[in-house]
């Protein structure tokens, strides 16, 4: 599908005289990257609500040219989108490959879609990265899936079965998370009022550290794995992926009601080093 945003330049003021350029590039099937000519920008300079209408509009927002905030300078920054979700490691979480992980999103392998808050009281409106260190070619792809999108081109039938179902999540907290919680399939998103699919794939204990379980409400005991491969064939279709190739530098914000996300597995060693904040 053709992303709506077509390459263009913007800028802002950068200290007391200067503007700094910025270029948009659609990335596909939806996204967008804004460069800061010459880098060395500060997010700071960029005002708020333009950033919070380009993340709206693409869904994922990835900045390149602009400066990484120290851990304490990248909590206060996200302060300024609303309350941040505080985890027990603290409000910047450090996503690093782990050499014995209790959980499957410290180990190597794939992560499948989630979405982020799914065990906590209040479900993130926007998640923040930095990249303080990427491997190339190593695989490790935060791959986001658009389920706006995904309920936009289902067939009335499949909306209305989808409207009748409820999934119970369930996963030991060995983490910063963990519990039971029980969420209607199709949601409405806060800002849009779009329809949002919230769903996360179950994880087979056979394969995963710290497994996730699905109970299905509204759907026939003898039909509930067939229902769960088809919402995780559907939600992998390319036409609704976008997968991130991690650059030591980048900035990503990104929706966590349109999108659910994950992760592909890494092909060989990694030193990659990710920072996340979480805005409710």
């Amino acid at each position: 599908m053709a992303n709506s945003v077509s390459p263009s330049a913007t800028s802002y003021p950068c200290g007391s005289t200067e503007r700094t350029k910025l270029t948009h590039h659609p990335l596909r099937p939806f996204g967008r990257v804004v460069e800061a000519a010459g880098g060395g920008a500060r997010i700071e300079d960029v005002p708020v609500p333009m950033l919070v209408r380009w993340t709206e509009e693409s869904r994922v927002l990835v900045l390149r040219g602009f400066d990484l905030l120290g851990r304490q300078a990248f909590a206060d920054y996200c302060r300024g989108w609303g309350e941040i979700l505080k985890w027990e490691p603290g409000e910047v979480v450090d996503l690093v490959v782990q050499d014995d992980p209790k959980n499957y999103l410290f180990a190597s392998g794939d992560v499948p879609f989630h979405w982020d808050g799914a065990f906590v009281e209040a479900n993130p409106r926007y998640f923040f990265f930095q990249c303080l260190d990427a491997t190339p070619g190593a695989g490790g792809q935060t791959v986001f899936s658009d389920t706006t999108r995904a309920y936009r081109d289902a067939d009335q039938e499949t909306r209305d079965r989808w409207s009748r179902v409820s999934i119970t999540y369930s996963t030991d907290k060995v983490v910063h998370y963990g519990g039971e919680v029980t969420e209607r399939l199709v949601a409405q998103h806060p800002a849009t009022g779009l329809p949002v699919l919230r769903f996360a794939e179950p994880l087979a204990p056979e394969k995963y550290k710290n497994p996730v379980f699905a109970q299905v409400h509204g759907v026939d005991e003898s039909e509930v794995d067939g229902f769960l491969g088809s919402l995780s064939e559907l939600v992998h279709r390319p036409e609704y992926c976008y997968d991130h190739d991690w650059r030591a530098g980048d900035i990503v914000i990104a929706d966590n009601f349109s999108l659910i996300h994950g992760r592909n597995a890494f092909t060989g060693p990694t030193k990659r080093h990710l920072q996340r904040v979480e805005v409710i």
